[in-house]
């Protein structure tokens, strides 16, 4: 009868203790979290470690550019919605569900060329070398994720993939 209570007693210590450390580390993560700046663009700041002249100039930059990035999005949700209804019922590609195809793909290409005319400038308002290193971390994370997708879809030989 005691073994049980023994192991009862020490399962529910350690379940204590799981949780007190648990609720702990959750409020600190919190608190760290809560007493970050909330500038969007302090990670810049940090990573690529420039100084308030520099980040004044990106700040302007960023200000310009995020009405023209909104802009260009809502267009692009409105072409995906206009596609997606074009195509609602059907099991072809009708010339309207072509046409909007098309479309997207413009606003897409207009939105992508908008964004590395903006990270030019904004890697023009760094050192040389950091603004090296920003172009090729913004080019990781937006250009190649797609050209990676592409890839994927086909094999070295450029061929479609057999099923």
């Amino acid at each position: 009868m005691k073994r049980p209570l023994v192991i009862l007693l020490g399962a529910l210590a350690l379940g204590t203790a799981i949780f007190a450390g648990s609720y702990v580390a959750a409020r600190r993560a919190t608190l760290i979290c809560c007493a970050k700046s909330p500038d969007d663009l302090s990670w810049l700041r940090s990573e690529f470690h420039l100084g308030e002249s520099e980040m004044a100039r990106i700040r302007e930059l960023h200000a310009s550019y995020r009405p023209r990035c909104a802009e260009i999005c809502a267009q692009i949700a409105v072409k995906q919605y206009e596609l997606v209804a074009a195509m609602d019922g059907g099991t072809n590609a009708t010339a309207e569900v072509r046409s909007k195809a098309n479309e997207l793909a413009a606003l897409r290409a207009r939105c992508q060329a908008q964004m590395l005319q903006h990270f030019e400038a904004v890697s023009q308002a760094m050192p040389p070398e950091q603004g090296r290193r920003y172009l090729a971390e913004m080019r990781r994370l937006t250009l190649d994720q797609h050209e990676q997708f592409e890839h994927s879809m086909s094999n070295p030989t450029g061929h479609e993939q057999q099923r």
